[in-house]
């Protein structure tokens, strides 16, 4: 078991704040946690697995509520969407290979706590990380939350990682 690697599995996402185009404050959290406090300096001993996934626009709008008339239109649409996901995943695929850390990182299309659990059943890794917005109770009821049911359904121990203080938007929701 000595040459056996630790497999950490990281849902990550996109900021769904405008104009930032970039990982969530919990994704990165998560990530930064991970490398901090797991990791550290044994980088040799871990491979992190990156999920990404996208939730399918159902309605044919998107936060603009822009009118797709055509095929082409929603060609288009899941084309910005996957170049959206490979720019999310390649962030943590950089910043990993700048330290030395083995990883593998993918996009799935589905509700992404089911598409988590599933993921976790399939590639069963030692641990799951994910990050939290911490929203209040009432929120959670509107929002929903993610890693809650990662953390009560997923088939491996669950970390959940909140946002730093100084890191919460005005809106708890945004992140």
């Amino acid at each position: 078991m000595g040459d056996e690697m630790t497999r950490v599995m990281v849902a990550v996402n996109e900021s769904n704040m405008k104009g930032y185009p970039h990982p969530s404050i919990s994704s990165r959290g998560a990530f930064e946690w991970t490398i901090n406090k797991i990791v550290r300096s044994n980088v040799s001993a871990f491979n992190l697995f990156f999920l990404h996934v996208q939730v399918p626009d159902e309605d044919g709008f998107d936060e603009t509520d822009s009118i797709y008339a055509s095929p082409e239109d929603f060609r288009n649409l899941k084309q910005r969407d996957r170049i959206r996901g490979v720019h999310l995943l390649e962030y943590f695929v950089s910043r990993c290979h700048e330290i030395g850390v083995v990883c593998q990182a993918w996009i799935m299309q589905g509700d992404p706590k089911e598409v988590i659990c599933h993921e976790v059943k399939r590639l069963s890794p030692d641990l799951l990380v994910v990050g939290s917005r911490g929203l209040g109770p009432f929120q959670k009821v509107f929002v929903g939350t993610v890693s809650e049911f990662c953390w009560k359904h997923a088939e491996c121990p669950v970390i959940t990682i909140k946002r730093k203080a100084d890191e919460t938007p005005q809106d708890p929701v945004d992140d």
